[in-house]
This record gives structure tokens, sequence and C-alpha cells, in this order.
């Protein structure tokens, strides 16, 4: 079977994409995040832009194969809010996102399943609005050697069409390289195989 080393995820924010029901209003939001730090950030600006709000309830899942995942009602009753936004997510194939949905109360209650519909709904409306865009899951490689070396991984670099993230090039040279996964193996060996040039995974 073919290592999938491909993922999809958000290319930048969408804000403001509202949903109403029975006088209820609940405006969605998405960010693209690779930290859990970072959705905090969001819920916590959201919260003070959204100070009136009733509820801020949210979704997120981090991370392209060990994956990590929260959903949180913020006090709608369990399952109705958080769950189904988190369901949207599972549905569009995204990671590396964070949704919420900021819920006005219009004075009619919705009762469990209006709730859910209505964070389903403006999640899913949100991931409508967004664009995704599907990335590598790459690994990082640090190569070390001396300069006198350098032509032969400059070749190598050129050869294979390879990603320089970083380099410091002086008496010893230190190049880091961002290759996709299926290619790692394969990228790893060519330089391994290679006297007085060092690589290690970073």
């Amino acid at each position: 079977m073919e290592t999938k080393d491909t993922y999809k995820t958000i290319k930048s924010p969408v804000e403001h994409v509202l949903f109403k029901d029975k006088n209820s209003k609940f405006f969605g939001y998405a960010y693209p995040v690779t930290h859990e730090e970072e959705t905090k950030q969001y819920i916590e600006a959201l919260k003070k832009e959204h100070h009136s709000a009733r509820h801020w309830c949210y979704a997120y899942q981090i991370g392209t194969e060990n994956k990590i995942y929260r959903a949180n009602d913020d006090g709608e009753p369990s399952n109705s809010a958080g769950m189904p936004i988190y369901g949207q997510i599972q549905s569009f194939e995204v990671t590396n996102i964070l949704i919420v949905v900021v819920r006005y109360f219009g004075g009619v209650k919705l009762g469990v399943g209006g709730l859910i519909n209505a964070y389903k709904t403006t999640a899913q409306l949100t991931l409508e609005a967004s664009k995704i865009v599907e990335k590598t899951i790459n690994i990082d490689y640090l190569i070390s050697f001396d300069y006198k070396n350098m032509n032969t991984v400059m070749r190598i670099i050129k050869e294979k069409n390879l990603n320089i993230v970083n380099q410091k090039l002086e008496l010893d040279c230190q190049i880091t390289i961002s290759v996709r996964k299926k290619e790692a193996t394969t990228i790893f060996e060519i330089f391994e195989n290679l006297h007085k040039i060092k690589i290690k995974e970073i």
C-alpha cells in the first residue's frame, strides 16, 4: 500500500458566516492551526469580540498522522454543539483546523435536535466558505558536511528538487531539507551512503 503523505487543511481564516434559527444567531469561524496554544488565543479573542454572546462552542483537529481533537459544548446540552462541529471537520476530511460557532440566544429554545442541526449547519457553511488546500506531510533532515563536499550535496539537492529550509554554509556546513514522506527513505539513504556527509532526522 502506498504511504499517504498528503492532508487537507484550510488556506486562511474564515469569519462571520451567519446561520439563523428561531431568532438565535450562530456565527461560524474557521482558523488554520498547528498547536493547541493557537486555538486558545482564537477562542479568547472571539469571547472578547462577542462578549454578549451566550455560547462559544468549538472543535479542532491537529496533526497529520497522530491526530488530536477536542470538541467543546460550552454550556449547551451534552454533545449538541462540539461534536456536530467536529463531525463536519471529519466529513470534509480536514485537519490542523479550529472551528468556533458563536451563539446569540434569540429567546426561543431550539431543543437538542435543533441545536445539533444549527451547529452542524454553521460548521458546514463555514467550511464551504473556506479554501481547502492539500499539503504534503514532510520530514526534515539536517545534513552536515565539510565545505569541500558542498558541490556533491548541492548537486543531489538540485537533481532531486529538494526544498531547503535552512542553511549555514561555513567551514562546516549544515543544510536543513524538507522531504515528502514517501520520498524520505530514498533521500536519506542517498546522503547516508556518501562519504563524510552526515544526515539525521530533526
